[in-house]
């Protein structure tokens, strides 16, 4: 399970660098600067959530059986926040519209809010955790 979450956040990771560099450089010419500040939104959400999974994946403490929930709702939570936004902030270079999907991205934030809130309840339920003095 480990391997399977650095992964995936090592993927997400640099997925969020080639997407920023792409919008950063790349998105000048084709969409308004009120689109581009959207899809940055997207990156700074998905490269958060690689580093969460990196840790996620190195952290001893946890099962794997509580890792294995917390990164499902992480990465169903990036999937639907992060890449909704990137197709909502393309909108205009396409045909079809986007903002028809407009209601994944809130749901993805929920996904996103879920994972971190069952990390916490995990630990909170946690024993032989030290305390930082």
């Amino acid at each position: 399970m480990n391997r399977t979450i650095l992964l995936i956040g090592i993927l997400l990771g640099v997925l969020a660098i080639i997407l920023g560099a792409f919008g950063a450089h790349g998105l000048e010419k084709l969409v308004d600067e009120a689109s581009i500040e959207t899809f940055e939104v997207g990156v700074r959400y998905q490269m958060y959530h690689a580093l969460f999974l990196l840790f996620l994946g190195i952290w001893p403490n946890l099962t794997d059986v509580h890792k294995k929930r917390v990164f499902i709702l992480i990465v169903v939570g990036v999937v639907l926040f992060s890449f909704s936004i990137y197709l909502l902030a393309l909108n205009s270079l396409t045909s079809f519209d986007f903002k028809s999907i407009g209601f994944l991205t809130p749901i993805g934030g929920v996904f996103l809010i879920l994972g971190w809130c069952f990390l916490g309840y995990f630990v909170l339920k946690m024993k032989g955790i030290k305390e930082v003095e």
